[in-house]
């Protein structure tokens, strides 16, 4: 029993020594850790005046929000790792100092490899954000989805295409990939064939088109619209019609509608033909001949033809405006379907 009471004794002693030996050595830190503690603490709270100090001359190279966002949060994250490093060398915890600097680019490698498709969505975001090829409002194709570019955050581009829908694209998909911009050149080229008959004047043909596109105010005068033979078909002469609409004022697919319209419709005033394909019927019994009274057979076909529709009515300029306006009204009402500010 004596034995056992002499070593609980021990125990205790040395337990009590080692207590103490760490109260002493905590009280001889505890200065160098208080002062690099201040020391991290004024880094800390300088970290973001200071970056924002040095990320004002940016503003002269790209006025892009998110570059400067990214910057100055890298340029903050750097000062308060070196208020950090700073504290660990005061404090003496050289080792631990070690192991965080290589430990950050370890931990830097795997969230790379983790995150490999965020990173790249955030990289193509900051490449978007300063090339700038297309702006809020604009109306671009990326791998065939059309629509007005409503919002681009650092996570994607969300679309509006002409039937309302939202179409939310990743940014490293449009980056990589061929971007159409409808909205960047204002005039756009519209065009269309109309078919003439073998027997008809060329000349006559184009002078009518001609004139029922320098009629539509729509169209542009320069570059001025053409009138080309574009090929010859079995039965037509194909003329091909292009003339030029500011886009931004009218919808292309309606005045082109109106000026086919119009066209058809002055052709067949003046007398010009515009016959079917030519096809070829073969009747193997032959035709039989019946004859008809002739007074019979005019009076049919004076009903059978149809008459011509006066149907020229004027269409007004306002039935003409481009939809694009109308789908910006859209989406600024709809559901915002993507969070965050957009980047430019």
């Amino acid at each position: 029993m004596a034995s056992d009471s002499l070593g609980l004794m021990d125990t205790l002693n040395i337990l009590s020594a080692q207590l103490l030996e760490l109260w002493q050595a905590t009280i001889r830190v505890m200065p160098s850790f208080v002062i690099g503690l201040l020391v991290f603490l004024i880094f800390f709270f300088l970290a973001k005046p200071f970056s924002a100090l040095l990320v004002h001359p940016i503003g002269y190279i790209s006025t892009s929000n998110l570059v400067q966002n990214v910057v100055r949060r890298a340029i903050s994250l750097f000062i308060i790792l070196i208020g950090l490093y700073i504290f660990l060398s005061i404090v003496g915890l050289t080792q631990a100092t070690l192991a965080i600097v290589s430990g950050t680019g370890l931990l830097g490698i795997i969230i790379g490899f983790a995150f490999k498709d965020i990173a790249e969505n955030f990289i193509s975001s900051l490449l978007l954000s300063v090339q700038r090829p297309f702006l809020i409002g604009d109306v671009i194709e990326v791998q065939g989805l059309k629509g007005v570019v409503n919002k681009v955050t650092a996570r994607g581009t969300t679309l509006v295409d002409f039937d309302g829908n939202h179409i939310q694209i990743p940014n490293a998909t449009i980056y990589k990939n061929v971007i159409k911009n409808f909205s960047a050149n204002p005039w756009v080229r519209g065009s269309f064939i109309v078919g003439i008959g073998y027997d008809a004047s060329i000349q006559q043909s184009r002078q009518t088109i001609l004139a029922v596109l320098n009629e539509q105010n729509e169209v542009l005068k320069d570059p001025e619209p053409q009138v080309l033979i574009d090929s010859l078909g079995s039965s037509t002469i194909n003329i091909v019609i292009n003339f030029w609409v500011d886009g931004h004022q009218y919808a292309l697919n309606k005045v082109a509608s109106v000026l086919m319209h119009k066209t058809v419709r002055r052709l067949e005033s003046a007398g010009i033909t515009m016959p079917d394909d030519a096809r070829e019927v073969i009747f193997p019994q032959g035709i039989p001949v019946v004859q008809v009274n002739t007074e019979q057979s005019m009076m049919a076909k004076a009903v059978d033809k149809p008459a011509v529709q006066n149907d020229s009515a004027e269409v007004s300029t306002q039935q003409l405006t481009s939809d694009t306006q109308d789908i910006i009204d859209q989406a600024r009402n709809a559901r915002d379907p993507e969070e965050g500010k957009n980047i430019i």
